[in-house]
């Protein structure tokens, strides 16, 4: 009895995957049983692998280096105990191109964090300059443009209809080894818990993604974009079949709200809570063990609108599965201000639909002796030009030193802040002066915190 070869090779991959030779043929759709061919992912990936794109960076960051007691007074750090030095910087990674028309190219932000230079090389060899037009260092998503003809983009798929065990596949530049392609299996949803001040709905993967993938495509069988990839969880920073990458449905709604307003308006819907567990399960006698568990309704919120009520448990958004409270925060972030959803929640033992406005989320808003006693009396908050203050108190240990309500502090002893978590993180711990960089009105300054 003769078997044609292409029969043969879907008979031994569904062997080898416990899966039956049908299902395999049918998730190749370059599959050709009426030809001697061996099945292959090559047609699919020569149309998606000019969609991804080489990028390398250069910049400069602030490097610090403690100074032996003996030898603070040669450097002029004495009582600082470390030399700060500026010093240039270079790093590679991976992006994606999703609209050839205007040269759009997302990856994460992560690759191009604090870069003055970036540069795009194409699978066809050619090299552009990029501009970035926007990043969500939370979400670590940023978005950049380049002029070029002749680009190939990447279809986008629908990332809320990936089953755990479709096959995934990763393409990018590991370790600068350009257009590398790994596969694998769709290994998790819903990830949660690696940056905690972060918003996170990772989908995971076996597929190999190393140092250099970062910003690169998770694709599907027929080449369209499932995720951007963006961490890897192993030893010393290899990889041991444990993936993570944005969905790309959570990419698109960011991406589209940085081109329209320029930055990211995150979604609120005005609730507190956690996961449903199985204490929480027992204890509210609930039929269902995975969900979001609202504990508090916030007055005058899109939740308080919508007639959610605490108790309640929500299962599902837009008619796509909830598993926890994170997974729940993710979505409502980064779906938007402004924008509808539908919510599924258990109340007393029954389902039911809730349709919610989203409101937006009111930015982080810190006090600012938490950072440093010198700042006693000011409220921070983030600004698109860096960290402003918004509130200062007459009299105050902050009026005091010289700053001004509206002041935007843009930098700490050279060193450049965009954001409040990197200004917590240079002052932390912190002895000795803290020079602030201050933009009042038109005018630049510098206040000193001892």
């Amino acid at each position: 009895m003769k078997m044609k070869l292409s029969v043969l090779h879907a008979a031994v991959l569904a062997a080898t995957l416990a899966v039956p030779a049908s299902s395999v043929q049918a998730a190749l759709p370059f599959f050709n049983s009426d030809k001697q061919e061996m099945p292959t992912l090559a047609p699919m990936l020569e149309k998606a692998t000019p969609a991804v794109v080489h990028i390398s960076v250069e910049g400069s960051r602030e490097v610090r280096q403690r100074i032996p007691d003996a030898f603070r007074h040669f450097f002029g750090q004495r009582g600082q105990g470390e030399l700060r030095q500026e010093r240039p910087f270079s790093g590679l990674g991976s992006g994606v191109i999703i609209d050839a028309g205007k040269g759009y190219i997302v990856t994460n932000n992560h690759v191009v964090q604090d870069a003055d230079k970036i540069h795009v090389r194409l699978k066809d060899g050619r090299s552009f300059d990029a501009k970035k037009l926007g990043a969500d260092p939370q979400s670590d998503i940023a978005l950049l443009q380049i002029e070029a003809k002749n680009l190939v983009q990447i279809p986008l798929a629908d990332s809320d209809k990936l089953r755990v065990g479709d096959f995934a596949i990763a393409i990018g530049n590991p370790f600068g080894l350009e257009q590398t392609v790994t596969s694998g299996i769709i290994s998790s949803l819903g990830r949660s818990g690696l940056n905690m001040d972060g918003f996170e709905d990772f989908i995971q993967t076996d597929a190999a993604i190393n140092s250099g993938n970062s910003g690169g495509a998770l694709v599907n069988l027929r080449g369209e974009l499932v995720g951007i990839n963006t961490a890897i969880l192993g030893p010393n920073g290899g990889n041991v079949g444990i993936g993570f990458s944005i969905p790309s449905n959570m990419m698109k709604n960011l991406v589209d709200q940085i081109l329209e307003f320029g930055e990211v308006r995150r979604g609120s819907l005005g609730i507190r809570g956690l996961d449903l567990n199985a204490e929480l399960t027992e204890a509210m006698n609930l039929s269902i063990s995975r969900g979001a568990w609202v504990n508090e309704v916030l007055p005058d919120t899109a939740a308080a609108e919508a007639g959610i009520k605490a108790g309640d448990v929500i299962i599902s958004m837009n008619d796509n599965r909830i598993n926890s409270f994170n997974e729940l925060r993710a979505k409502i972030a980064t779906l938007g201000a402004g924008r509808k959803a539908e919510l599924g929640i258990l109340r007393d033992g029954k389902e039911r639909k809730v349709s919610v406005t989203l409101r937006q989320a009111e930015p982080a808003r810190v006090a600012a002796n938490e950072l440093h006693p010198m700042l006693q009396g000011a409220t921070l908050n983030n600004s698109d030009k860096g960290v402003e203050i918004t509130e200062l108190a007459s009299g105050s240990v902050a009026e005091q030193v010289g700053l001004r309500q509206g002041d935007i502090i843009t930098g700490v002893n050279r060193q450049r802040v965009t954001n409040l978590a990197e200004l917590r993180r240079i002052l932390e711990g912190r002895q000795g002066v803290a020079a602030l960089y201050i933009r009042r009105g038109n005018d630049d300054l510098y206040i000193l915190l001892r």
